[in-house]
C-alpha cells in the first residue's frame, strides 16, 4: 500500500441516532485515531454522508417516513445527516453527500478518488451491512483495492455485523482487514497484523461458528 496512492473513506458517520448501533462511542474514538494519523501522513480524508430530502425528491423506493410523510431516517431538515463533532470534516477534506447505499452510486466519489491517483482505500463507517457494505464492493468492483478497518464499522446487531465483515473478507478480491491500532501500526511503518485475502470463499462459517470463525481476523 503507497500512501501516496491510498485514501481514508468514512461512510456515513452521522448523527443519525434511529439506529441502535453497537460500540458507537469506541467506532468515533478509534475514527478520531486513524483520522489524526492519516492527518499525519498526508493521506486524504473522504466522508460521505447519507441525505434525504425532507420532500422526498429523490427518495429511494419504500425509504421509511413518519406520520408527516418526511423521510424517518437522514432527513435533512435535522442535524441527523451531520458527521459527528468529534471527527467532523476540516476544511481540507472532502465530503460527497449521497441518496442510496452505496457511496459511488451516481455520486462523483469515483473522478475524485482517480483524480487524487487512489489505488488503495482504507475505508469503515456505518452501517456494517448496509452503506458500508455496498459502498466496499462497489469500490471493488471499481478496482480498488480495499482495507477494512472493522473496528469503525457498526451495525445493529452482532450477527449482521459479523457476517458482513466475513462475506466482505471471502468475496471482495485482494481486501484486507484490520484494526485501527494495527493500521496504525502499518502506516507507522511498524510490524502488525492483517488478515490477507487468499482465495475465494475462504471462511466458512455458519450460525453454530460464526464467532469462532470471525476471530480468525484478528489472528
Amino acid at each position: 500500500m503507497k500512501l501516496n496512492e491510498t485514501a481514508l473513506l468514512l461512510i456515513d458517520l452521522q448523527k443519525e441516532t434511529k439506529y441502535d448501533l453497537l460500540e458507537l462511542d469506541n467506532v468515533i474514538s478509534n475514527t478520531k485515531e486513524l483520522i489524526s494519523q492519516c492527518r499525519k501522513l498526508e493521506i486524504p480524508i473522504i466522508y460521505t454522508r447519507h441525505i434525504n430530502r425532507q420532500d422526498c425528491v429523490g427518495l429511494a423506493y419504500k425509504d421509511p417516513l413518519d406520520k408527516n410523510g418526511e423521510p424517518i431516517f437522514y432527513n435533512s431538515n435535522t442535524d441527523s445527516i451531520e458527521i459527528f463533532d468529534e471527527i467532523k470534516p476540516e476544511q481540507e477534506d472532502i465530503v460527497i453527500d449521497k441518496h442510496r447505499w452505496s457511496g459511488f452510486y451516481q455520486t462523483s466519489l469515483d473522478l475524485t478518488l482517480k483524480s487524487l491517483n487512489t489505488k488503495h482505500l482504507i475505508i469503515g463507517g456505518l452501517v456494517t451491512d448496509g452503506c458500508l457494505m455496498t459502498s466496499v464492493f462497489d469500490a471493488f468492483a471499481n478496482d480498488y483495492q480495499v482495507n477494512l478497518v472493522k473496528d469503525i464499522c457498526s451495525t445493529t446487531n452482532i450477527g449482521a455485523h459479523m457476517s458482513s465483515i466475513l462475506i466482505m473478507s471471502n468475496w471482495v478480491y485482494g481486501i484486507e482487514v484490520y484494526d485501527t491500532k494495527e493500521l496504525i501500526k502499518k502506516l507507522d511503518g511498524k510490524n502488525y497484523k492483517a488478515w490477507k485475502w487468499t482465495e475465494p470463499d475462504e471462511l466458512k462459517f455458519d450460525d453454530n461458528n460464526i464467532a469462532e470463525v470471525f476471530q480468525q481476523l484478528n489472528k
